[in-house]
């Protein structure tokens, strides 16, 4: 059965490089990348609400488009609320998908730690990431990483994924186990 696995994680957890590693296991999988898309829309930094949910809406239509071919989607997204978890997986139920929903966790020091470290990216991703955490009345990433754990605990059935600090491969190896 065709599937979609949501890859949920703080900034800079890894989120999209494991993505990236998975969706070579799979012909033509797509990896959805939401922040992406909403760099790809016109001026999006003047109403970074509404291009957030604009990228969702295109990205729910993207994913139901390629799972409807037969086609895995990866969808690598840092959530706090289950709004687009919940939309992910009503995708997946309207064309017969298999939606598997993971979490990299470590802690809030080290997402903040792992965000830090990455300041100053060339990465449009990452420079777009410190933009909206700069912004007035933003939440530090600690509080948003304790938001996600809170959502995730309303969440059973997610399988939760320990990252490895350095070691991509065996944080990897670990989603894989995950998956299995």
């Amino acid at each position: 059965m065709v599937q979609l696995v949501l890859i949920n994680g703080a900034p800079a957890s890894g989120k999209s490089t494991l993505a990236r590693m998975l969706a070579q296991e799979w012909p033509l999988a797509l990896v959805l990348d939401l922040d992406s898309i909403r760099g790809s829309l016109g001026r999006w930094a003047d109403d970074p609400a509404a291009a957030g949910h604009a990228a969702r809406r295109l990205g729910l239509a993207m994913a139901q488009t390629h799972l409807r071919a037969g086609r895995e989607v990866i969808v690598p997204q840092f959530l706090q609320r289950v709004d687009l978890v919940l939309a992910l997986a009503e995708v997946c139920r309207q064309v017969g998908a298999e939606f598997v929903e993971v979490a990299l966790v470590s802690d809030a020091d080290d997402a903040a730690r792992r965000f830090a470290a990455r300041a100053g990216s060339a990465a449009a991703n990452h420079r777009d990431a410190e933009l909206l955490q700069d912004a007035p009345g933003a939440e530090p990433i600690e509080a948003m990483y304790a938001g996600m754990i809170a959502m995730l605990r309303t969440r059973p059935g997610t399988h939760l994924v320990r990252t490895r600090a350095g070691d991509v491969a065996g944080t990897y190896a670990d989603l894989r186990r995950a998956l299995a």
